[in-house]
């Protein structure tokens, strides 16, 4: 193998954008930075999302399979109950610590204005995590969308 040793890098027309179709760290998983806003830098595979899901929790009951409407790295998703959901994520996280927020609606495109709580996420594994969502009260509620991303690191 070849080392090749540049300061700059341009294409063919003599802009910079380069086309890849690998990019790998030099030493370690997690090596590679870019450069953020302004001139900070981040850490390209730690600012990832690592798992998102967009579904409709209307319309089932409980042990049903929920179709997502749009999801990147989910397996699955289950209604457990009433504003109770189950997702799988495909390729597992490396450990229960890992970040997981969303946003519901109760009514997508009609004019109900109650209040909703949530998503409120608990029950972390490795491979899935439970999503509820409900009312203002206490109460669980199903939600027409239910909206969760997750960051942290893959197994």
């Amino acid at each position: 193998m070849s080392t090749i040793f540049v300061d700059k890098l341009k294409n063919p027309s003599g802009g910079n954008n380069v086309k890849v179709n690998q990019l790998s760290g030099i030493d370690t998983a997690g090596s590679i930075s870019v450069q953020g806003e302004g001139t900070n830098t981040t850490n390209l595979q730690q600012g990832l999302c690592k798992q998102w899901v967009h579904f409709n929790g209307t319309g089932t009951s409980g042990g049903a399979t929920i179709a997502a409407v749009d999801s990147f790295n989910t397996s699955s998703l289950l209604d457990n109950n009433t504003g109770d959901y189950q997702v799988s994520i495909a390729n597992n996280m490396n450990n229960v610590g890992y970040s997981v927020s969303g946003t519901i609606a109760f009514e997508a495109t009609g004019t109900n204005s109650l209040p909703r709580q949530g998503p409120a996420v608990n029950e972390h594994a490795t491979s899935t995590y439970q999503v509820y969502a409900g009312s203002n009260t206490t109460s669980l509620g199903d939600s027409e969308v239910v909206n969760t991303q997750t960051m942290g690191d893959l197994a």
